[in-house]
């Protein structure tokens, strides 16, 4: 009898092992703090533009977001969270090679891989390849694009779509045109909020 409790312990205790190794935990906190910490270029969202954006796409239920410019992941991670409560999946692009390869890294070390896409290239190029529309649009790339940015998506998102983006406060003078046409759109809704100071613009599609 006791032979046989001794086996089927081992046995549960082997289970519970596989599945610990087939299903690790992250640290999503630690992973952004550590990617805050590395970011010397200061390329990251703040940390209350991050929560701020987990709260509008789990809060608007959001299933099929691009993010253009996804540096090294601090931002996608915090989207990712708040797709995997929806449903969603978040496509993410970032031009330079380096930081489109630590981004596919931090993704995978925050066990999103399956909520985020990472691609690696030209905006510009990759953007008419992805299929399908999206419902939300979050923009944080060189700041003198996002009028050609909002112009090659804007056919694309949803009725109803959120287009976002970022540092419209802080570094307004770099996209005039941009802000111009997003406030003067008759088809769109649009708000700046400042969670940081560095200002989020909100364009609903009507």
């Amino acid at each position: 009898m006791l032979k046989s409790i001794t086996v089927v312990t081992l046995a549960v205790l082997a289970f519970a092992t596989a599945s610990t190794r087939a299903q690790p935990q992250s640290d999503i906190p630690t992973i952004l703090a550590d990617i805050r910490a590395k970011d010397t270029g200061q390329l990251a969202v703040s940390e209350e533009d991050g929560k701020f954006l987990r709260l509008l796409i789990a809060s608007t239920k959001r299933k099929h977001a691009l993010e253009i410019g996804g540096a090294s992941g601090y931002s996608a991670i915090w989207m990712g969270q708040a797709m995997r409560e929806t449903g969603g999946k978040l496509v993410t692009i970032e031009y330079d090679p380096v930081r489109s390869k630590e981004l596919a890294g931090n993704i995978k070390r925050a066990g999103l891989a399956d909520i985020v896409q990472v691609i690696a290239g030209d905006a510009f190029v990759e953007i008419p390849k992805i299929p399908g529309t999206f419902d939300f649009v979050f923009l944080d790339a060189w700041k003198r694009d996002y009028k050609r940015f909002l112009d090659l998506v804007y056919p694309r998102l949803d009725k109803g779509g959120l287009f976002t983006a970022h540092n419209v406060v802080n570094k307004r003078t770099e996209m005039g045109d941009f802000l111009d046409a997003i406030q003067r759109n008759p088809a769109l809704w649009t708000a700046i909020v400042s969670p940081s100071g560095e200002g989020i613009s909100l364009s609903y599609k009507k």
